[in-house]
């Protein structure tokens, strides 16, 4: 079966067609500028890359060119959209209203309209995308994928915040966490390699990237998440504070003259790594700058590490133990300079870190622990979009 996998932003439209017989990506590409001038797709098959320019008004139109370019005669991949079995839409925010990735119903749309409140930037246009697809493609079953749905097995104690509990019961106000599907992708992977599947086994998965959330997981089952009721709480991102005491939040907002508004911008676009650094939110920058001997961008990065390493202590002692920790993202994945941070310091776990084979970049899973290490170090590339098409193969 080929399923089309969907993510859809307020002015973008990002797609994957993927053969489910080899998990193979046979097309992808981009719409960028939905419903502004210079609009345009970048379609990507046969090893080669190609651009249509024309107007994208809204959704709608954007899906039915991505449609196109699937078809079209010379750079095209289906010979018609009978082909395509399934579509899988990745969604930010469930609420409470979904734990687990669902068939699109009428009645489940009603629903994902009442999760906006949880992820007001990007469910709507989420849902703009899986109803362009409904319209464009009769007929052909769609599902969507939660952010938040591989977090949900939380148990109370993890989840909940220590307001008033009526409060939680009336506004579902508690920890939901996202990246979900990144984490379930890579923990399933660490659980093959380790040939852990039915063995106790407990790790913690670290998304780092611009947007960085760390989740220990046991048994394949998330126990705890580091982001909170949305993603500006955990560790220090690359313009996200991460965790901040709500007072120094309202100092903060009073000196420099914010509404409340402004202040939560100013937490999330101002801050992190960025705003320690006064550089950039980008970790290769950062590198260049430590390695020039500037202050700032050396304290940045210590504070990331000390915050990424202080929470999978945390998560070590919550799950009683710990066999492996995984890196995965852009940063996880791509910068070897900031595992080294993290990495070092992890002794006490029984981590015995491998510094010369960490430098190393290799295709795939890959161990940047020492054999015989206690508790093993993976950095595994995720695939959210693999993970997206396989929850949505399982359903239909």
């Amino acid at each position: 079966m080929k399923i089309l996998v969907i993510n859809a932003g307020s002015s973008s439209l990002k797609y994957q067609l993927i053969d489910m017989e080899t998990e193979e990506v046979i097309a992808k590409g981009l719409c960028e500028r939905i419903g502004i001038d210079g609009s345009n797709l970048v379609h990507k098959a046969h090893g080669g890359e190609t651009k249509f320019e024309a107007a994208m008004p809204d959704h709608k139109v954007a899906m039915k060119m991505v449609l196109d370019a699937l078809t079209d005669e010379k750079v095209g991949v289906l010979k018609s959209m009978s082909e395509i079995g399934a579509i899988g839409h990745r969604v930010v925010g469930s609420g409470e209203y979904f734990t687990k990735s669902t068939v699109v119903t009428p009645e489940v749309l009603e629903t994902l309209e009442k999760t906006y409140e949880f992820a007001p930037i990007h469910n709507p246009a989420n849902v703009m995308g899986i109803k362009a697809c409904l319209e464009a493609v009769p007929g052909t079953p769609n599902v969507v994928v939660f952010d938040t749905a591989f977090h949900s097995t939380m148990p109370d104690e993890a989840k909940l915040y220590a307001i008033d509990y009526q409060d939680y019961l009336d506004y579902k106000v508690r920890r939901y966490g996202a990246h979900g599907t990144s984490h379930k992708y890579v923990s399933h992977e660490a659980i093959a390699y380790c040939g852990a599947q039915g063995k106790d086994f407990k790790l913690v998965t670290c998304h780092l990237g611009g947007g960085s959330s760390i989740s220990a997981v046991k048994n394949g089952v998330c126990v705890d998440t580091s982001m909170g009721f949305t993603p500006l709480a955990g560790v220090p991102m690359g313009t996200r504070s991460g965790d901040i005491d709500p007072s120094a939040v309202k100092f903060l907002a009073d000196k420099k003259g914010f509404t409340f508004e402004q202040a939560i911008n100013y937490l999330n676009k101002k801050c992190g790594v960025n705003g320690v650094s006064g550089i950039s939110s980008d970790f290769r920058d950062l590198q260049a700058a430590v390695e020039a001997g500037n202050y700032r961008a050396k304290l940045a990065v210590e504070m990331f590490a000390y915050n990424v390493r202080k929470y999978i202590g945390a998560y070590a002692a919550a799950m009683n133990g710990l066999d492996c920790i995984v890196f995965t993202a852009g940063v996880g994945e791509n910068s070897a300079f900031t595992r080294g941070y993290i990495c070092r310091g992890l002794d006490y776990l029984g981590v015995e870190f491998d510094e010369e084979e960490n430098k190393v970049r290799v295709p795939g899973i890959h161990e940047i622990s020492k054999p015989g290490s206690k508790v093993k170090l993976l950095v595994i590339p995720t695939n959210e979009e693999l993970m997206i098409a396989r929850e949505t193969l399982a359903l239909v």
